[in-house]
């Protein structure tokens, strides 16, 4: 045994446990463990559990917010600001904002994330290959999979259907896509499949972020995803089109989500930010409607998105405050829904992202955070410092509490 972490709740209903640690994996979990390894870690009655999953982020727009400001706060002017400081970005500022990012993350207990890594004609792969890079200089820090995106679109940015080819060719772990901004919805859908199907890759949509549902295509993607067999293999972001649905269309809709078992990356940060800006009262959330996918079957994640830029001006790379976001603006706040929400930052982002080896199991990669407080059902109110991050069984982020008080 490499490490034990010794008196650590991994349940509220059963007593403490020693959780032990052998070449990155977890290989022990029992009330005592007998043995001793080279490192123990006493965990003091706090809790561990799996270490947070930031399924939907943009690292390499992270802190520009101060080169450009969306003045309006309209969804429009994020996208017009950021093309224009895209063509902009070297590869070092890139590369310095970003490391920036994942050292946030690290310290809030994430170790896994999906970043949407962009690139078109204007700006060329330099903030795609930032990422990529990045990717292979954090593997023993965190694990990020880079999907390839076209936030300005395929078919009206010309050589854009060729960079999405040769991103692939590059190494992208997933297909990303926003159909909403394209010519066509469904042809930009359809391409995306394509090529998905070509590389046998996953699928990520930046999906339906608007305030109304006069252009939404989420049915006509799971629909897409049931005929190419791509079943467990598409998420979307945002999807706050749906909100804006009839219930008996909305939950239609819902059921065709579910059978193609498609997960859903709410994204609070930003979308509470710049939806509905031209209500003049009465104001909506827009948000996707998390209860009724939730209760529906399908797969709900909390995510990030940006961080301190046009489309989101703050942002700490920490998903519990996500989270708190998300309680009063989705009504989570009941106490059965306050059980579901840890969930949404960890095994459902997992699920979302394929994470095989994920979970707090023996077997499964030693990906853990160890937090500053002494109940499961307490992490989402609480929200605890994380003490000690750990990546295959590796402590690579931890955070001194002094709990001495002095008034």
């Amino acid at each position: 045994m490499d490490t034990i972490i010794r008196n650590v709740r991994i349940d509220d209903s059963k007593p403490l446990v020693d959780v032990a640690i052998t070449d990155g994996k977890i290989t022990v979990i029992k009330e005592q463990i007998e043995a001793r390894a080279d490192i123990e870690i006493q965990g003091n009655n706090h809790i561990l559990i799996p270490s947070f999953v930031e399924s939907h982020l943009h690292l390499e727009k992270a802190f520009v917010m101060d080169r450009k400001a969306n003045r309006s706060g309209t969804l429009q002017e994020a996208i017009a600001v950021t093309a224009e400081l895209k063509p902009t970005f070297t590869h070092d500022d890139i590369m310095e904002r970003s490391r920036q990012v994942i050292r946030l993350l690290v310290q809030n207990g994430s170790t896994h994330v999906r970043a949407h890594a962009e690139f078109d004609p204007g700006q060329g792969f330099t903030g795609f290959d930032a990422v990529l890079k990045l990717r292979e200089e954090f593997k023993d820090v965190i694990s990020i999979q880079v999907v390839a995106f076209p936030q300005e679109g395929i078919f009206k940015y010309p050589g854009t259907e060729a960079m999405m080819v040769e991103a692939m060719e590059k190494g992208a772990d997933v297909v990303g896509g926003i159909p909403y901004n394209d010519r066509d919805a469904k042809e930009h859908i359809d391409f995306v499949f394509n090529l998905a199907k070509k590389y046998d890759k996953d699928i990520d949509l930046h999906q339906d972020f608007a305030d109304n549902a006069d252009k939404i295509s989420i049915d006509y993607v799971a629909k897409k995803t049931i005929e190419m067999g791509w079943q467990g293999r598409v998420s979307v972001g945002h999807l706050t089109s749906l909100a804006a649905l009839e219930p008996d269309r909305r939950n239609e809709i819902i059921q065709l989500i579910k059978e193609a078992d498609i997960s859903v990356m709410c994204l609070p940060a930003t979308d509470l930010h710049l939806g509905a800006r031209n209500d003049t009262y009465n104001v909506r959330r827009t948000l996707t409607p998390v209860r009724a996918l939730r209760d529906a079957g399908v797969n709900v994640c909390l995510a990030t998105n940006n961080i301190r830029n046009a489309f989101t001006p703050y942002g700490t790379g920490n998903l519990l405050h996500i989270s708190m976001l998300a309680i009063p603006a989705a009504h989570l706040g009941g106490a059965d829904d306050q059980l579901t929400i840890l969930p949404m930052l960890t095994t459902n982002p997992a699920k979302a992202l394929g994470l095989k080896n994920y979970g707090l199991e023996v077997g499964k990669d030693a990906d853990l955070v160890l937090l500053n407080t002494d109940k499961i059902s307490s992490v989402i109110l609480d929200i605890p410092a994380p003490l000690k991050v750990f990546k295959r069984g590796r402590v690579v982020a931890e955070t001194e509490v002094n709990q001495q008080l002095k008034f």
